[in-house]
């Protein structure tokens, strides 16, 4: 309060105003937009859409009075006036960053963070154009960019638009509108020992891991085990989707972190054709980035998304908690495929059971 007739002198008052502005703005949106996305995550909200009646013309609203009071703020030299209007700008802004992320479905939580991440950044840049500091700018740009660069990555590998995404739109751009099919037949499973038959019996191994790795941390005995394979003479490579995980990079590091060498680690555009000489693809609590239904089912909601085609391999193992929906909320049809075997349970239990008994088979 003291300094503002200080403010009103600046001749980069209008600069300096603005900056402030959009750092409460972006910033509120921000904090509560993590909230409501670390509660879906968490499995504290319900993941599925929030979808208020209503909700675009609400958030336009709510845009829009965030602009008439940035046009107030910018044209009144009243401190106590501007304070109230930066006050007011955090309630609206804090509102929106509720009502765009509840609307948003739990798959697609992970390019809500990267947005997040992206909107943080440029709350911290515009935050430094405010103090004058260059460092702040330009680390708040960097963060800034980053943060959207993955956004679009992750979109891309979706086969989903950004605005589709953070509008709380569902489906891919290649979903149709007739009902989407239905799943019959029953699935196969398997134990630990029968498992470790068909990883010896298998010459050509890839391994896809999934979210489901990352929550275990069962890349360490999986690390050790591919490593005993691999002394066996088999050939055993990674398969990585690019949104596996909750961001891009993030199964190619906890594999490095593991010491898996980094020749045997390949993106999806690189393995994908590979799958029909595979002898046996191990899925390691992965699920939506190896539905089926992408491909077979133009009605699906995630049809024409890029998925990792691991029901071409002569024999599938698929290791999960359950048979339960991923984020998407898509059943798969690979585990009712005659050549899929369910291995349900804890990923590190299994994953440690599974290098148990092939140290056991190899007398090691």
């Amino acid at each position: 309060m003291s300094e503002a007739g200080h403010l009103a002198s600046d001749p980069a008052v209008s600069v300096i105003k603005t900056s402030l502005f959009l750092g409460t703005f972006i910033g509120a949106i921000t904090w509560t937009g993590s909230l409501v996305a670390y509660g879906k995550l968490q499995g504290l909200l319900n993941s599925n859409p929030l979808l208020l009646p209503g909700r675009h013309a609400l958030n336009a609203a709510l845009l829009a009075s965030n602009v008439g009071a940035l046009g107030w703020y910018l044209n009144t030299d009243d401190a106590t006036l501007g304070l109230a209007l930066l006050g007011a700008t955090t309630l609206l802004s804090s509102t929106m960053g509720v009502t765009l992320t509840s609307a948003i479905g739990g798959a697609d939580m992970p390019v809500v963070i990267t947005v997040l991440n992206s909107y943080s950044g440029w709350a911290l840049c515009a935050e430094g154009f405010m103090l004058n500091n260059n460092l702040m700018t330009i680390v708040g740009a960097l963060i800034g960019s980053s943060g959207a660069i993955l956004s679009y990555i992750m979109c891309k590998a979706m086969n989903r638009s950004l605005p589709n995404v953070i509008l709380g739109g569902y489906g891919t751009d290649s979903t149709g509108t007739g009902k989407a099919m239905e799943i019959t037949g029953t699935h196969t499973e398997i134990k630990a020992d029968q498992a470790v038959d068909y990883l010896k019996e298998a010459q050509n191994i890839i391994i896809t891991p999934g979210y489901g790795l990352c929550v275990a941390k069962a890349q360490y005995p999986i690390a050790e085990m591919v490593e005993l394979l691999r002394k066996k003479g088999k050939n055993v490579k990674f398969a990585i989707h690019p949104v596996a995980g909750r961001m891009p990079g993030q199964l190619n590091v906890l594999l490095a972190e593991a010491g898996v060498p980094y020749d045997i680690v390949h993106e999806m555009e690189e393995v994908n054709d590979e799958f029909k000489e595979t002898d046996l693809t191990l899925v390691i609590g992965a699920n939506d980035t190896v539905n089926s239904a992408a491909e077979e089912d133009p009605n699906s909601i995630i049809a024409g998304m890029p998925v990792l085609r691991v029901w071409n391999s002569k024999q599938v193992i698929v290791m999960k908690r359950s048979l339960g929906v991923g984020y998407a909320a898509v059943d798969n049809p690979i585990f009712f495929k005659p050549n899929t075997a369910m291995l349900l349970g804890d990923a590190k239990k299994t994953c440690d059971a599974l290098l148990t008994k092939i140290k056991q088979e190899y007398e090691i």
